[in-house]
């Protein structure tokens, strides 16, 4: 195997593990909407998750792990793709808020500070800020 397959390998996983856990978030109320569907079905497409290992995927994706980024930018953009999918669901329960702070520890935020940092990317995505905005409220919230 080369270092290139070895590579490829490890980016198709951490992606597939993304995309288990906006499926984790979409599925907290059992049921996938049309709306989140057409959202999955974009994130899919953009992380380059195949047709087959996407219906894996919906059928278990309590299998995959949270795989944290070591980018903080990085970290950012995963948040904001499960705070999306929270308000794809219309639902702002604290079932999903307690979900998306434990998967905001496990993306590698400090647990004193996610609970501050989940309810402010939550503010953000209902306010319809784009990810370049986000990214920018969320690093001014650290200064």
């Amino acid at each position: 195997m080369s270092i290139s397959d070895l590579f490829d390998s490890a980016f198709k996983k951490r992606n597939e593990d993304h995309f288990a856990s906006i499926v984790r978030v979409a599925m907290q109320d059992c049921v996938i909407t049309d709306e989140e569907k057409a959202f999955l079905d974009r994130l899919a497409r953009n992380l380059g998750i195949s047709e087959a290992d996407y219906e894996q995927i919906l059928k278990d994706y309590n299998s995959h792990s949270i795989n944290p980024p070591t980018s903080y930018n990085r970290r950012l953009e995963r948040l904001y793709d499960l705070v999306r999918m929270v308000y794809a669901d219309h639902i702002r329960d604290e079932e999903q808020v307690l979900l998306l702070q434990k998967i905001g520890i496990g993306l590698g935020f400090n647990p004193e500070n996610v609970k501050h940092i989940v309810n402010k990317a939550l503010d953000l995505v209902n306010e319809g800020v784009d990810i370049d905005d986000f990214l920018m409220e969320i690093k001014s919230m650290n200064r």
